[in-house]
């Protein structure tokens, strides 16, 4: 006779009860929201010929893209910094020393920040205003209007992918600089057909250049071929070297648990808990098309676009389309990697990622309480005094958004499993001798 306080053995057909762990419920968390929003991991872009790639390379590093034969396209994005140069603003021709030491005898900056060159298979507008940009249909909008013309357009085989190695090579302050024949072909009109058909004039005088042309584009004379080819080429290379795909997000997302620390887990739930899913959509990170742009209340600095009051400001987007709603609304950035690619913003407002993360918390006290003692001292001078104006087109998007000390830890860590380990060093892309046989850019060190 069983006594009351007699212990019922379990019943050992019966399977036991599992309780969930802390870390399990964040795991279910996290998936749940990942299917609500549809996220997936960085698919790999797909195969590009060795012929393409080595052309890219040589044409990428190569200084005799710039006008006074002085900058290439990596010298403002470094791979041994990520694909950027570690400065607010860039400094292009005229200038010595690289990345954070490099320095102009004017002064002399750039107009926006250096965008990292990461995963660019899987975008559709480049540059922060989108002045490049994929359309319905699948043309290609781009600042050179008719100058790129269909026989061009038909050689860019990554779609509007292939597009901006067209054209640093015209913006004096990043590679045209002044005084020399590109220059002089440019000229006032904006006449890119000149311009490129003086750069091929340029690689064509190096037989080397002619080969390798030949052997990328197989059946093609090389002066039957325009700068279309050469920027195809160039961001061939690109999107060849600097697509990654295994951080441990991509991993949690393939169905590894292990990946993301409960921290980490934590983060990613706050990232698509407190609003950076309205804009971060994509597999990459940016938005989806028809919401690419934002004013995010960020301050600006700089030589500016030529707009406003002294030329100093950038009305972003509107530049664009001539549409003032528009104003000031720049392009959402992808985040793969984002821990290598300080500074943060379209001039470099924030030189730290937690600087960055906390920007978005009150956005708009955090935009009268901007603190631009950590930028390049030379540039401080030129911050503007038009916080009013900045918030009348500032996304409402943003206004709810309160982020306390343990989120913006949580969304840190987050932001750090978008790391590719492979990420870390990308030195070795950079090839040690160029067919003009002029300098080639390199630092020795990439991110620790």
């Amino acid at each position: 006779m069983a006594c009351e306080n007699d212990t019922v053995a379990p019943d050992p057909t019966e399977p036991p009860e599992v309780v969930p762990s802390a870390r399990s419920e964040l795991i279910a968390e996290t998936r749940r929201l990942v299917r609500e929003r549809g996220l997936h991991p960085v698919l790999p872009p797909p195969p590009i010929g060795p012929e393409i790639i080595g052309l890219g390379r040589f044409l990428a590093f190569d200084k005799i893209l710039s006008g006074n034969r002085d900058v290439s396209c990596m010298t403002c994005h470094l791979p041994a910094m990520s694909t950027g140069d570690g400065k607010s603003l860039p400094i292009g021709p005229g200038a010595s020393g690289l990345g954070p030491e490099r320095t102009h005898p004017n002064g002399d900056f750039t107009l926006r920040h250096s965008m990292a060159f990461f995963n660019l298979h899987r975008v559709r507008k480049f540059l922060w205003g989108g002045e490049i940009e994929a359309l319905a249909g699948g043309g290609i909008g781009t600042p050179a209007g008719d100058h790129l013309t269909p026989g061009m357009r038909s050689v860019l085989r990554f779609g509007s992918a292939s597009a901006p190695g067209l054209f640093p090579v015209s913006a004096p302050e990043e590679m045209l600089a002044t005084g020399n024949e590109l220059a002089d072909g440019f000229g006032e009109d904006h006449n890119f057909t000149e311009l490129w058909s003086r750069l091929m004039l340029r690689l064509g005088e190096i037989d080397e250049y002619r080969d390798l042309f030949e052997v990328a584009y197989p059946g093609t004379d090389f002066d039957g071929m325009t700068f279309a080819h050469a920027s195809n080429a160039i961001m061939g290379f690109i999107i060849s070297e600097f697509s990654f795909g295994d951080s441990p997000w991509d991993l949690f997302l393939h169905g590894d648990n292990d990946r993301l620390t409960d921290q980490q887990l934590r983060g990613a739930i706050d990232f698509m808990t407190v609003g950076c899913t309205n804009c971060h959509q994509t597999d990459i990170l940016d938005a989806r098309p028809g919401n690419e742009f934002h004013n995010d209340a960020l301050a600006q600095f700089g030589p500016g676009k030529g707009d406003g009051p002294g030329g100093r400001d950038d009305f972003g987007r509107e530049r664009v389309t001539g549409d003032p709603a528009d104003r000031r609304r720049f392009k959402v950035p992808p985040l793969r990697n984002i821990e290598l690619t300080a500074p943060y913003g379209h001039v470099g407002q924030f030189t730290t990622l937690r600087g960055f993360v906390e920007h978005y918390s009150n956005v708009d006290s955090t935009l009268y309480a901007y603190d631009i003692t950590p930028v390049d001292p030379l540039l401080q001078p030129t911050l503007l005094d038009n916080y009013d104006e900045i918030l009348v087109t500032r996304d409402t998007l943003l206004l709810p958004i309160r982020l306390d000390e343990e989120t913006t830890d949580n969304l840190i860590e987050f932001l750090k499993a978008l790391t590719d380990e492979s990420a870390r060093d990308l030195t070795h892309v950079t090839p040690s001798q160029v067919p003009s046989g002029l300098s080639v850019d390199r630092l020795g060190s990439s991110n620790p």
